[in-house]
């Protein structure tokens, strides 16, 4: 199975992520890692992603598709599937994923979107920010992380949607009732034969 996950911050997209990657047996890929592991390795890769990421600047697009595409490419774990958490960020990373995985692993089967409520996802920061000092300044840099959220992913809802990819799933409640939820999605697009990965426990 070959899919996406997008998500704001604080919608339990690590986790579900984790879940997702467990049960299918897929690796779960995110763009972050994979710049760590360049950079700390010292590759050719690594050393042009790295003036960007210490300068906490945005990686431009050929450099994250570059990475992607090694990924793809040395993992023979991805053989089987791959999890994005993260990636694609914005419209031409997309485009350009699209047309890598044409040529090379085959086309996503789902995107899946976690939908939660602005103020559910406000509340949880604020419960994980409950024992320090600064809760209000984490807060206000939650509302502009989803601003910018908002704003990268819109586009890329409106593509998705359009190519029939796009899969909205209600992202509240506990960590269990989303990943049923999940689950319940992904049954309804997995490929015959392609089923949970044996030997794990059902997230119901």
């Amino acid at each position: 199975m070959r899919l996406v996950l997008l998500g704001p911050p604080g919608s339990g997209k690590g986790t579900q992520g984790a879940r997702i990657s467990a049960r299918h047996g897929i690796p779960s890929i995110s763009t972050g890692r994979l710049f760590d592991r360049q950079i700390a390795a010292g590759t050719p890769l690594g050393r042009r992603a790295e003036r960007y990421v210490r300068a906490g600047e945005l990686v431009p697009d050929e450099i994250v598709l570059d990475i992607v595409a090694d990924r793809l490419e040395s993992g023979v774990d991805c053989a089987v599937g791959f999890l994005f958490d993260g990636f694609p960020r914005t419209y031409p990373q997309a485009e350009a994923l699209d047309r890598m995985l044409v040529a090379t692993r085959g086309p996503l089967d789902a995107v899946v979107d976690l939908d939660v409520d602005v103020d559910e996802v406000l509340d949880r920061i604020r419960r994980r920010s409950r024992t320090e000092d600064r809760v209000d300044d984490a807060e206000d840099t939650a509302r502009r992380r989803l601003k910018v959220f908002e704003q990268e992913t819109a586009p890329l809802r409106r593509y998705y949607q359009r190519g029939g990819l796009l899969r909205t799933v209600d992202g509240s409640g506990s960590p269990d009732e989303v990943a049923a939820r999940i689950e319940e999605m992904l049954a309804d697009v997995a490929h015959p034969g392609l089923r949970a990965h044996p030997g794990l426990p059902v997230c119901r």
